[in-house]
């Protein structure tokens, strides 16, 4: 039997698809499926105002509460250093923004998921 060392390189640098939270909660994987920021919370039925499809830049604009965006179309209202236009950004890295997590689609932990059946229960029991 011959064995052979070899070592395996990567051309492209690896990168993780950034996990998108709202005050901390996470809602999403941000994808190459994703046309903009916004359109990734839209699917997910988060509450955020926009009238960007109406011809009003600037409606969308949020605050960044940690993470960092990139622009695939340029912004047309100044904003701040910690704010974004979801409707033309994508995440560079993982993002919090400061939007309600309430009524989203949110992902849960299993630890989150145990911790609520549990609650239930008790919950249950005291009727």
């Amino acid at each position: 039997m011959k064995v052979s060392s070899q070592t395996l390189t990567c051309k492209a640098p690896f990168n993780k698809a950034p996990i998108v939270s709202l005050e901390g909660q996470p809602v999403l994987l941000y994808t190459t499926e994703h046309q903009s920021l916004l359109q990734a919370l839209e699917q997910k039925q988060v509450k955020i105002f926009s009238e960007c499809r109406n011809g009003f830049c600037g409606a969308c604009k949020t605050k960044i509460n940690r993470g960092s965006v990139t622009y695939h179309t340029e912004p047309l209202v100044e904003l701040e250093q910690d704010e974004c236009l979801p409707c033309c950004c994508h995440p560079q890295s993982d993002i919090d923004l400061d939007l309600s997590p309430k009524g989203a689609d949110i992902i849960e932990s299993k630890h989150s998921i145990q911790y609520r059946e549990k609650l239930q229960q008790y919950q249950v029991e005291e009727v």
